[in-house]
């Protein structure tokens, strides 16, 4: 069998990878605190899982519109319009079952071959995956330490931009790094894709996962509702992540072709959970208010321990549920020059499993520092406290 040649040009996403490995580690006895993956472990709030299971007992069991129901398509452009200042209607609304196929159809509807998309990076990296796939040239652009936070360098990212450039996929409130524009970063970016005629993936996974402040989307500035758009998500917000239920939001053209590439590629997103949806959506809220209550306890646990330990700094975000330290000088004191040596050392010693920077994208030209990710959705704060304690053991000796 000889497979299609364009399958050499597809990613995949590699803490998958270390989340295999730690389950190996479990297997052999040992105990692992779970660092890896950006799952969570809180239930889905009670209001959403009766709704849906109302919704299956009424026979909400067959095909649906490709675009999604019509209730849910209303609400959900009625909470971003309430969120983002927007004007969008049902007709600009598009269901998918999770957030991530919403990146693959926007480039397929936007991009032809040989076109200039840019990425992040650090950042998620089924973006590269995409683009190489589809025939374009992935473009990275990156991130460099600030006061508070790590922060978007928009000089380089301008000079990124070359005649070849259509797209520009930005990952505010953003993983690994936790990192989110303010006010004034992100009007200089509307101000590019406007000078350059740019289209943007605004993905917004994390935007109302945030413990401090108020979250701004790049849609939300003066012409870039046209230029936008929005990849929502149900996993984040309301623990909902083995559900797969996220949405494409943005000019109806658009949304029109993502449409049309659902009944290509799944026909439609699962019937009976877009009840559970719209109760997420219009329901009670206090499901997510406690979501949020946790998460953020966890953060400030995992914040605390690691900025103790001798040559670890880390910043503590205000949104997402990711942490990204700098351990230079602690993979300095351990005599450390390889990732993969340092992780899997931490992994056999403390059983504290985490990506590293590599799992994000191959470093920039330049890089120096070494930084390691740390997911806090799905351990407990009793465990990050015992985990992270062994861990700055072992760091110390």
């Amino acid at each position: 069998m000889q497979l299609a040649e364009r399958l050499s040009q597809l990613g995949t996403e590699t803490a998958f990878a270390v989340s295999a490995e730690a389950a190996q580690h479990v297997a052999k006895g040992n105990k692992v605190y779970p660092f890896h993956l950006g799952d969570m472990n809180i239930k889905t709030p009670q209001n959403i899982i009766d709704a849906t299971y109302q919704a299956m007992q009424d026979g909400k069991t067959g095909y649906c519109p490709n675009y999604g129901i019509p209730a849910l398509r209303e609400a959900l452009a009625a909470d971003i319009n309430k969120s983002h200042g927007t004007q969008y209607a049902m007709e600009n609304v598009a269901i998918q079952p999770g957030g991530k196929p919403s990146i693959g159809k926007f480039v397929l509807a936007l991009m032809n071959p040989g076109d200039e998309a840019l990425y992040p990076n650090p950042g998620y990296p089924i973006y590269e995956s995409q683009i190489q796939f589809h025939g374009g040239v992935a473009v990275p652009y990156s991130y460099h330490e600030g006061a508070d936070n790590f922060e978007l360098d928009i000089d380089e990212l301008e000079k990124k931009i070359t005649p070849k450039t259509k797209l520009l996929i930005l990952n505010d409130l953003q993983n690994p790094m936790g990192a989110e524009s303010g006010p004034e970063q992100l009007q200089a970016i509307a101000e590019l894709v406007k000078k350059h005629d740019l289209f943007v993936l605004c993905d917004e996974a994390y935007f109302e996962i945030r413990y401090e402040g108020k979250s701004i989307s790049l849609a939300s500035f003066e012409g870039m509702e046209d230029r936008c758009m929005i990849l929502y998500t149900f996993s984040k917000k309301y623990a909902m992540t083995g559900w797969r239920l996220g949405a494409s939001i943005g000019p109806k053209e658009v949304v029109d072709v993502i449409a049309k590439l659902n009944v290509n590629d799944e026909s439609c997103s699962n019937h009976f959970i877009q009840y559970g949806a719209i109760e997420a959506l219009t329901g009670d809220q206090s499901g997510h208010e406690e979501i949020l209550a946790i998460l953020k306890e966890r953060r400030d646990k995992a914040v605390e321990i690691l900025n103790s330990i001798p040559g670890v700094k880390c910043y503590s975000p205000n949104a997402t549920f990711y942490l990204f330290p700098n351990v230079t000088g602690l993979m300095k004191s351990k005599g450390l020059t390889d990732y993969e040596a340092f992780r899997k050392a931490a992994l056999e010693e403390t059983g504290v499993s985490f990506c590293t920077r590599r799992h994000f994208g191959s470093p920039m030209e330049g890089e120096t520092e070494y930084y390691i990710r740390f997911a806090y959705s799905g351990i407990d704060t009793d465990q990050i406290e015992e985990g992270l304690t062994k861990f700055k053991e072992w760091a110390e000796k």
